[in-house]
């Protein structure tokens, strides 16, 4: 499976083809927030309830989309910078620890940064979450897109469905485990906050950078065994969800 920096980068695909359909962008933007927007709200409905503004979701939501956007010049730099292909293990953790960071960052900017918006410690995880699909889903617009314009149409399904079982919720599971780490010190010290932020920067960054790698791994040795890196973001949506029920019950003593 291609990155997303790598899908930058390729401007051949854009290469030789004389018209491209209004409907293929309008598929590609649906294709790629729809599939967000559902699993937005099974995480808003997941067993708790939240009473969050609406627009500060849906600003968290776009502010996300608009990371993908901001972070792709520094993937860029940075694999330029190191002199590595795009499947080279430190290509692949970096552009991942900066998608982290510019996902952090999102939910950071709108609403984490206030304490009026983020009140209790499962905030962290509503905001981490929303910003984690708006990545998403502007990372599924531009996977789409490339298939849809070459008139690939089954090719465009496989890839949405893909990514609708698989990558939407690497983010949702990377940006979960890093919330997990902002909850458990949500009242400790602030040292003690900014530490865990960091730690859990680097835990998110690595399970994403494993995901990356085994998808890799998988495509070029068995493409039918792609379900092992899937299975292995269904197994940490697993923990993520028991590790939310100890967030939940948090208290300020």
């Amino acid at each position: 499976m291609a990155t997303l920096a790598s899908v930058a980068l390729s401007s051949s695909i854009f290469q030789n083809i004389p018209y491209v359909a209004p409907e293929a962008f309008v598929y590609a933007f649906l294709g790629g927030l729809l599939p967000a927007l559902v699993w937005l709200w099974f995480w808003m409905h997941e067993g708790h309830d939240h009473h969050e503004s609406k627009s500060t979701i849906w600003y968290t939501f776009i502010a996300g989309m608009v990371a993908v956007i901001l972070v792709l010049p520094f993937q860029q730099f940075a694999q330029f910078f190191i002199g590595k292909s795009e499947n080279d293990i430190w290509t692949i953790t970096i552009w991942a620890g900066l998608e982290e960071l510019f996902k952090f960052g999102a939910a950071y900017l709108i609403a984490l940064r206030s304490r009026k918006i983020f009140d209790e410690p499962i905030d962290a995880f509503v905001y981490l979450m929303t910003a984690a699909l708006g990545f998403a889903a502007m990372e599924n617009m531009i996977f789409l897109i490339t298939p849809l314009i070459q008139g690939q149409t089954l090719i465009s399904i496989m890839t949405g469905n893909m990514r609708f079982m698989g990558a939407n919720l690497l983010h949702v599971a990377s940006s979960g485990v890093l919330s997990i780490f902002i909850g458990l010190t949500y009242y400790k010290k602030k040292w003690l906050q900014r530490t865990s932020v960091v730690f859990g920067l680097i835990v998110a960054t690595l399970l994403h950078a494993l995901f990356n790698f085994l998808i890799i791994l998988v495509t070029e040795v068995q493409e039918q065994r792609i379900f092992i890196a899937f299975s292995f973001v269904w197994f940490a949506i697993v923990l993520l969800i028991l590790a939310l029920e100890r967030v939940k019950t948090i208290k300020d003593f």
